[in-house]
This record gives C-alpha cells, sequence and structure tokens, in this order.
C-alpha cells in the first residue's frame, strides 16, 4: 500500500500545533501515531528545516499522491 498525502496529514497534522515543527518534531509525532514504516521512511526523506504548515511539507513530497 502506497503511502498518501491524506495518511501523511492524519499522523503528523499534531506536529504543527506549536508552529513550526522542524523534520524530528514530524517524525516524533509519526512515531507517536503509531505510523507505519512505509510512512516514516517517506518523511525521512524530508530536508532538514522549520516548516510553518502541513502544507510546507507538499513541495518535498512531490511524488506522494493525495490519496488511494
Amino acid at each position: 500500500m502506497n503511502v498518501t498525502r491524506l495518511e501523511i496529514a492524519d499522523a503528523v497534522e499534531g506536529a504543527f500545533s506549536t508552529s513550526p515543527a522542524n523534520k524530528a518534531d514530524i517524525l516524533a509525532q509519526a512515531t507517536a501515531n503509531h505510523a507505519r514504516t512505509e510512512l516514516l521512511d517517506t518523511l525521512g526523506r524530508l530536508p532538514e528545516r522549520d516548516y510553518r504548515t502541513l502544507r510546507d511539507l507538499w513541495p518535498h513530497l512531490a511524488g506522494v499522491p493525495v490519496g488511494d
């Protein structure tokens, strides 16, 4: 099963409650939400930087589809 943007959003949206979030914050949130390994691997491709909103992730994950 492919990782989707909807799945990513569900797993990491809490990381932006006290924006910005960095890559480690995003991965920690996904891990806390029991994200599957494929999703964590996808997020691991993000560059090290701060992300102000969930939408800031998408340019770095351009190949990830929105949904199934």
